[in-house]
């Protein structure tokens, strides 16, 4: 996957509906908190929250939750981003 010239932000939303069809999804960037910090940029972009419910969770542990969507923005990764702060629930859980 290349990546394209719209935000991170935009990206990331994009990848995460595709890949989980959420019923909730809040992204938010947290790369002001973590200036300074390893893997912090310059222009920010590189530290997020994200806080996604999606039917396709159920069933599945903590783990294989996180590795899903580590999987699907894989390329994010590869193209600086440093760190999510992950909230990942099916539809019948709190969040």
């Amino acid at each position: 996957m290349q990546l394209t010239p719209e935000s991170r932000a935009e990206r990331l939303r994009t990848v995460l509906e595709r890949a989980f069809t959420p019923t909730r999804l809040d992204i938010t960037d947290d790369s002001a908190r973590h200036a300074g910090h390893a893997g912090a940029a310059p222009g920010g972009q590189t530290h997020y929250s994200v806080v996604l419910v999606s039917p396709r969770f159920r069933g599945c542990s903590r783990v294989e939750r996180s590795r899903l969507v580590h999987q699907a923005l894989e390329a994010e990764f590869a193209g600086g981003l440093h760190a999510l702060a992950l909230t990942l629930r099916a539809p019948e859980e709190p969040t």
